[in-house]
Order: structure tokens, then sequence, then C-alpha cells
């Protein structure tokens, strides 16, 4: 899929980012993880991030990373496959590289892990990994790479693959300037840890699509949100929040490294268990879970 065509298709519906499935000594299992697939894949997802975040791309080996997307873009179909990318420069150039290798549709680049830059530091580090591929890229902007309207524009002027910016700040009025000065140039792509939350806010700043984590377990009720939020349903999306996004979003917030933790709870619930975490995420207790499972039921078909 050309740049263009994949900045098309995200802007058109909602993104989800799967899971990455592990055995119970957490090596890699891929036949799970294609099971797991095949069934998001039958919910019209208009793209899947894999190893991303939700998908511990931090705790991923860079030979692990080139196999989940394999096993993933083989059991897809047709959904676009974006595949997670960061760390250092050079790394993520050799990252990319073997993304481009498998043959997935685009990047989600990542923050460079530990320092902080300045914004000419951080176009360049965006700039060389756009030079290194082929492929369509997608900056996260959170953590050590919050990145300006001013920087964004000319990064954009200069790498036709630079398609899509996905904030994870939560700072709305960097958004806006970003979706007011921008326009269509780049998809603007809502990333914040269980962004149901903050999806009405953030599509009034311009913000049409978002990812989806919640997707990895009960697809039909994300889909069904995120067509509320674009048709503005005001109550059918207040419904949603309180009896389920308010309550899941208190049992996430009980520890850190939740917001992964508890996708993977789920995955269980509903069969699709993807096994543990990895160090340095604990999982839910027992009694979190039977909290989950207590919301999950109201809603799963």
């Amino acid at each position: 899929m050309t740049p263009l065509k994949l900045k098309n298709a995200i802007a058109s519906g909602l993104l989800s980012f799967p899971v990455t499935h592990f055995n119970a000594n957490r090596s890699l299992n891929l036949d799970s993880q294609q099971k797991h697939i095949a069934w998001l894949s039958e919910f019209g997802a208009s793209a899947l991030f894999i190893a991303g975040g939700t998908g511990e791309f931090f705790s991923l080996s860079r030979s692990e990373i080139s196999r989940v997307t394999k096993a993933v873009l083989e059991a897809a179909g047709s959904t676009p496959i974006i595949s997670g990318c960061g760390y250092g420069t050079e790394m993520a150039k050799e990252i990319a590289q073997d993304a481009e290798a498998t043959g997935v549709d685009g990047l989600l680049l990542f923050p460079q892990n530990l320092t902080e830059a300045t914004q000419e530091g951080l176009f360049y580090h965006i700039k060389s990994i756009c030079d290194a591929t082929d492929l369509a890229v997608i900056v996260y902007n959170r953590g050590n790479c919050v990145i300006s309207a001013d920087t964004l524009i000319k990064l954009v002027s200069q790498c036709t693959n630079l398609i899509g910016f996905k904030d994870g700040t939560g700072n709305i009025g960097q958004v806006r300037e970003i979706t007011a000065k921008l326009g269509e140039r780049i998809c603007c792509i809502g990333g914040m840890p269980t962004h149901e939350l903050y999806a009405q806010a953030y599509h009034g700043a311009g913000v049409t699509t978002y990812s989806s984590a919640v997707f990895n377990f009960i697809p039909e009720l994300a889909v069904e949100f995120f067509s509320a939020v674009r048709d503005s349903d005001y109550e059918k999306t207040l419904k949603f929040l309180n009896e389920f996004f308010f309550p899941f979003a208190k049992i996430r917030d009980r520890r850190p490294g939740y917001a992964v933790s508890i996708i993977k709870a789920g995955c269980s619930l509903i069969g699709h268990s993807a096994g543990p975490t990895r160090p340095p995420l604990t999982d839910l207790t027992d009694e979190e879970v039977d909290m989950l499972q207590a919301l999950v039921e109201r809603f799963k078909t």
C-alpha cells in the first residue's frame, strides 16, 4: 500500500493495536496471535498497529518484532498492518528496514528512548527514519518526542512518506494547531490510553480517528462507540462512557502499566488468551479480573 493510500485508509475508520501473545514462559505464541488477528479482522478496523504500545513494543527484541509482524500479515487478510518502530535513530532505521522487508504497510514511530531532545534533534531523528524506508511513517507524539506544529510542517515538506501524527499527550491546543495548519496533508490520530475517554474532545479538535485498545476483546462495542462519536450521538456515547469506559478506567488506573495488562486480561475473558505480560509490567490480580469480567459480561456478544 502506498503512503497516500494508507493515509486515506487510516482516516476512514477505527484503528486498533493488538496485544502481543506470549506463552506461559513469556516466549512468543504466534499460533495464538494469528487466531486472535484473524478474529479481529472480521470487525472492520481500518488498520492494525502491530508491536505497538499495547503490543509491548518496549519488551520485544528486534527479531521478535519481525516475527510477530510476519505472523500477523499471514492472518490479517486485507487489513492494513502498521509495525512499531523506535529506539535510537540507528536502531530505528534498522527496525524500519526489517519491517519493510516483511511487507507491512507502514510504521508507527515511537519516541527515542531515554534522552530528551530539541525540536531540531527531533526533526533530524524523524527525517532519518523516513529517509531510510519507502514505507508510510506515523510519528507518535508523546514522552520524549513532543513535536511542535512548526517542526511537523517542516518534516512533511521534506518527507513525502510521513503521513500520520498520533497524539498521546492530551494537549488539545497543540493538536488543534496541527489540524488547523496541516489540514489533510497528514492524518491526525488520537492515541491516548483508553482513547474513548478523550474521543469527543479530539473529534472537536479535528481528529476524526483513533486507536482503540478495547477493540482487542470487545470489538463490537469499540466500533459502535466510534460510530457514535463520528455521528455526534451524545446520548449513546454518554451511555457507554458511564456504563463501561469510566468503570474500566478505574480498574486500569489501579497500578502503573495496567493500560496493557487490562487488555490482556480482557482477551483471556473472551477466549483469546494472550498470555501474561512481560516485565516490567504486572498482570491484574484475581479480584481485578473479576471486576473486569463483570463489565465485559454486560457488553460482549
